[in-house]
């Protein structure tokens, strides 16, 4: 079997899944396009926007990949296709784009809140600050390495660093043009499409290396790009989100199809070999050189492509405030969810046309690897293999840029959410007597911009101090940890509706195994050399068994309770 049969036979699993799979999570939660959404009922021209389902699908869909499903299936391609392969198509469907799918539907239906305040109602304040101040850490990670990653792509290829802001500064005007001068969205679109693929071509042609243009010292270039990046997060973090987050992640997304259709293009033209072996067995070593077991390693690395608990927080924080109607939470937290999916087999084949010794070598750096495999592929459709090399380099760096700014007013939200009052008292008083009624301090963190600004602060202190690179080895099994507590409070939140839990009560179980496996290995690893990485470590378990202890309480008095009524009515 070559990589393209074995391509499109996962491409028709997926889209049999979005209509039967798909179709019956749409029954489970009653979804009524006639049900208003919090972004007509809590419009306020800044994060509550009604937005096209088109737009806000770019959104949503560059927000969440990034470089993720790239990345993850090739850093577990080490352990031998077949594993990655297995893990994508089930995790992807019944795991991961049911928890972006179901987050997003339960955000709706409680204001456009987070999956936080839902969990306040099911498992208390203390559940509720819990699982906030676990969110925030790992966004404030997330802001820290992006800017890293970033920062350091900037400086390594100027050409990006154009492309990039050409895309910034293209926003706020395709913004102007259909909201000031009335363009429908399909005119707009025609106007700037051509126009985000020749900001590409001008990445390429005027490369922006600062260090002649300011005349920056060589070593201070990538601490010149962290601090002009803080300086845009923070702006993208509190400016309207329908005058720059939303027309940069709608042009973006377009990249991210583009590459999509050239990799099922040259797929299907070039036709590749599988040469890497299926399964290397239950151990291998891995890009960073080290013996690693491949359980519950799979199941850490390959997080975008088949669950994320970042997708949680973007389905649930930016998302929900511009669903138009309830109808599009099935293409957008759905859907997105199983492109991801696609990309993610994309990136397999890609690398199962490498022998494996040269896969060993190229693995170590996944983008690049990925850019070489597709490029490779172009060849057969008699483009040029180093500009298509090219333009695949640029569009997964455009989307780390997105996951960056989403990622920052996500924390913004959080952070905000974490200094305001119980929902009791929230709901029962008016927005003047509940700010009245805090203390000065949550008043100020309450604020966007104080939020804001604390959020880029922190993150910038890490990303200069270079704690947030020490800290990756956390991150991964922090996100699936994230994701196993959101499928916590999903299984609660349908069991308070009477209907069937299990859906995600069986992949919660699942994904907490796994991610606490994760971070009780990193413990292990790093004791004798990492007190950061250990303390973390110990800090994120602690929080992650409270929070599953009052959630298995909440279930199991439920459950009794309903016990209780049968019997009596019997």
């Amino acid at each position: 079997m070559t990589g393209s049969v074995l391509f499109c036979i996962c491409l028709a699993y997926f889209v049999l899944a979005y209509f039967t799979y798909g179709n019956f999570l749409k029954k489970l939660f009653s979804i009524d396009p006639k049900n208003p959404t919090p972004a007509h009922t809590n419009l306020d021209g800044v994060d509550y926007v009604p937005t096209k389902a088109p737009v806000l699908f770019g959104h949503h869909f560059a927000s969440i990949a990034g470089p993720g499903p790239i990345v993850g299936p090739i850093m577990a391609a080490y352990f031998g296709w077949l594993p990655a392969l297995i893990w994508i198509l089930v995790g992807c469907v019944f795991v991961g784009a049911f928890h972006d799918f179901a987050s997003l539907v339960i955000s709706v239906r409680n204001r456009g809140r987070s999956v936080s305040f839902v969990m306040e109602k099911m498992m208390g304040f203390t559940g509720r600050q819990l699982f906030l101040g676990f969110c925030l850490l790992c966004l404030v990670l997330v802001v820290a390495i992006f800017t890293l990653l970033i920062a350091g792509l900037f400086t390594k290829f100027p050409e990006v660093a154009t492309a990039s802001l050409l895309f910034i500064f293209m926003a706020p005007v395709f913004a102007f043009t259909t909201i000031n001068l009335n363009f429908s969205l399909k005119r707009a679109s025609v106007i700037f499409i051509p126009l985000v693929f020749l900001s590409v071509y001008l990445g390429e042609s005027f490369p922006l290396n600062v260090e002649t243009a300011f005349n920056i010292a060589p070593e201070n270039v990538k601490s010149f790009w962290i601090a002009v990046l803080a300086i845009y997060i923070f702006v993208a973090s509190v400016m309207p989100v329908q005058w720059l987050l939303q027309p940069r992640d709608y042009m973006n997304s377009w990249l991210l199809y583009a590459m999509l259709a050239l990799g099922f293009a040259s797929i299907l033209a070039y036709s590749p070999e599988i040469k890497m072996s299926s399964f290397e067995g239950f151990s291998a070593v891995t890009g960073d050189g080290k013996m690693t077991d491949l359980v519950p390693a799979l199941f850490i690395f390959i997080a975008c492509g088949a669950c994320s608990g970042f997708h949680a927080l973007v389905a649930s924080g930016t998302t929900s405030k511009q669903l138009n109607k309830e109808s599009d939470a099935l293409p957008i937290g759905y859907g997105s969810m199983l492109i991801e999916g696609v990309l993610g087999i994309m990136a397999l084949v890609a690398v199962m046309s490498m022998g494996n010794a040269e896969f060993t070598e190229l693995g170590k750096n996944p983008p690049a690897a990925f850019a070489t495999g597709i490029s490779n592929f172009c060849g057969a459709l008699g483009l040029n293999v180093s500009l298509a090399k090219v333009f695949i380099s640029l569009a997964i760096s455009a989307f780390m840029m997105t996951s960056l700014d989403t990622a920052t007013r996500l924390g913004r939200f959080v952070c905000q959410e974490l200094f305001m009052p119980k929902a009791g008292k929230e709901n029962a008083k008016s927005n003047e007597s509940k700010n009245a009624s805090v203390g000065l301090v949550r008043r100020a963190f309450m604020n966007k911009y104080v939020a804001s600004f604390s959020i880029v602060c922190v993150s910038m202190y890490m990303a200069l101090s270079g704690e947030a690179a020490s800290l990756w080895p956390i991150f991964g099994a922090s996100n699936q940890l994230m994701s196993a507590l959101t499928l916590l409070v999903i299984s609660l939140w349908l069991l308070s509706k009477n209907v069937n839990w299990l859906v995600a009560f069986v992949p919660m179980v699942f994904m907490l195994i796994m991610s606490l496996w994760g971070v009780s290995q990193v413990i292990s690893q790093q004791w004798n050399s990492s007190g950061v990485l250990v303390g973390l470590g110990f800090v994120l378990v602690v929080m992650a068994c409270m929070l599953v202890a009052l959630g298995l309480s909440v279930i199991v008095h439920t459950v009794k309770s309903r016990f209780a009524v049968r019997s009596a009515e019997a």
